[in-house]
């Protein structure tokens, strides 16, 4: 029924938003037209969290290596928005990305579902 994820990212600067994922994550991408990129992206897991207040959405990219991936992050001069935590469950960063906004960085420590595929 469900062939795949579509998210999206809304910024003033999407134009260096789209040279950030192309350049420094070194993500690959088709042209939609016009320069329009769209990014494929590495394979996903979807977690469902309880709150107390109103539902909202987050976005987190996963390495193996969260140390390493925030030093190269640095090295292109990208802000962590904290210092690497252990929550526990996993190692958790995150970084602002040109235009504004942030993503979270996540080193899981649990299993993951990636694995699972679709």
């Amino acid at each position: 029924m469900i062939s795949g994820v579509h998210a999206i990212i809304y910024s003033k600067d999407a134009e260096r938003v789209r040279a950030f994922f192309r350049d420094v994550l070194e993500f690959r991408s088709v042209d939609a037209g016009h320069g329009w990129l769209i990014f494929a992206l590495p394979p996903a897991e979807l977690g469902i969290h309880p709150t107390e207040g109103d539902g909202h959405h987050e976005l987190y990219l996963m390495c193996d290596d969260v140390h390493a991936a925030a030093e190269k992050l640095k090295a292109h001069g990208i802000e962590l928005s904290a210092p690497v935590k252990d929550q526990g469950y996993g190692l958790v960063t995150g970084f602002k990305i040109p235009g504004g906004g942030e993503i979270g960085l996540y080193q899981p420590k649990h299993p993951t579902a990636i694995s699972l595929g679709s």
